[in-house]
């Protein structure tokens, strides 16, 4: 039987050191998943990642580690104040919702709303985006050769975890999932079909 104590020791053993900087590991018997963490806001500075460890407990070591570095890609990748022109909108809006509230122009402090508004949006909208859960998987292959595992061994433990956690959680697959698939058995050499340009270039 697992002691969670001890996996949780060696999980932060695995960790890049900027995940151990901002990210918690807890245990959480009573979740249905088999690992979870919440979507990071940009005012919330602990990001935790929970663990069912009954569930844990039936994924091979490989699995488990690409699950957690996959985990802690993901929220690394998750960036609210990344230097672009959505967040100079948003400084700018802001800018101008308060000399427009100076000069007394309330048309003026519509139209800066709408524009930080918009710029907000689409901030959102990168951070949920499918390129995120594609980069969160590179990531996670990329650190998990500095742990010893080829690129090949990587993505074949992460495919592999993907499909089990599905059935240990009773569920189907999303259609999130089935792209990460299908990019990560072109990487595992189980199919020369790779995740369509389309998506990969998915900035929304």
């Amino acid at each position: 039987m697992m002691n969670p104590e001890l996996e949780l020791r060696r999980l932060l053993d695995i960790m890049p050191a900027s995940g151990r900087m901002f990210t918690k590991l807890v245990s959480k018997p009573e979740q249905r998943s088999v690992i979870d963490a919440p979507f990071p806001m940009p005012w919330t500075r602990d990001r935790s990642i929970s663990i069912n460890f009954d569930f844990w407990s039936r994924l091979s070591r490989p699995q488990r580690d690409l699950l957690l570095l996959r985990m802690v890609g993901w929220l690394g990748a998750v960036k609210w104040l990344k230097p672009n022109v959505n967040l100079g909108l948003v400084a700018a809006g802001a800018l101008g919702v308060g000399v427009e509230v100076v000069q007394h122009d309330f048309v003026g402090v519509a139209a800066a709303s709408a524009l930080s508004a918009i710029a907000l949006s689409q901030i959102w909208r990168s951070n949920r985006s499918s390129r995120i859960e594609l980069d969160a998987d590179e990531t996670a292959l990329k650190v998990a050769q500095r742990r010893g595992y080829s690129e090949t061994e990587a993505a074949r433990s992460l495919l592999s975890a993907i499909e089990l956690v599905a059935q240990l959680e009773g569920r189907g697959l999303s259609f999130t999932e089935l792209m990460r698939m299908q990019a990560l058995k072109a990487i595992a050499g189980f199919s020369p079909v790779g995740v369509p340009e389309e998506i990969r270039r998915e900035s929304l």
